[in-house]
């Protein structure tokens, strides 16, 4: 996310700051937790953070029905139950989906990126339609 180089950038302007124009400034923090990195939040679900994403996959019907033995009806009705209704229930912040950091994380560290950082990532909502 860059959050070190926005710090350092932080730091450098706070330093100038109150160097050439406000001597008696005190600084208290470089981060005043708006940021909410890495921690859930209400503000990323809102505003969004980073990149979005939109991935879509069509399933047979009939590769529902042999592989994971059900209907699309009844997954579907599943879906809204569990990770619509469930986690509305629950308080969810954006996390009205199938443990999609299970996948972030997976592809994070694959990439070397900061595994971390699916807290905020992993925001999502699983839809189905049949």
């Amino acid at each position: 996310m860059g959050m070190n180089m926005i710090s350092k950038g932080t730091e450098r302007a706070l330093d100038v700051m109150m160097t050439e124009h406000f001597p008696e400034m005190r600084i208290v923090s470089l981060s005043g937790n708006y940021c909410t990195d890495k921690k859930p939040a209400a503000i990323n679900w809102i505003e969004g953070r980073g990149k979005s994403v939109v991935a879509e996959g069509i399933v047979p019907g009939e590769a529902v029905k042999s592989i994971l033995k059900t209907t699309v009806d009844a997954l579907v009705q599943l879906n809204i139950t569990k990770n619509l209704i469930g986690s509305s229930m629950a308080g969810s912040i954006g996390g009205n989906n199938a443990h999609s950091s299970n996948i972030l994380t997976a592809i994070y560290l694959a990439t070397g990126q900061d595994p971390a950082q699916n807290v905020e990532s992993s925001n999502c909502m699983t839809l189905m339609e049949a």
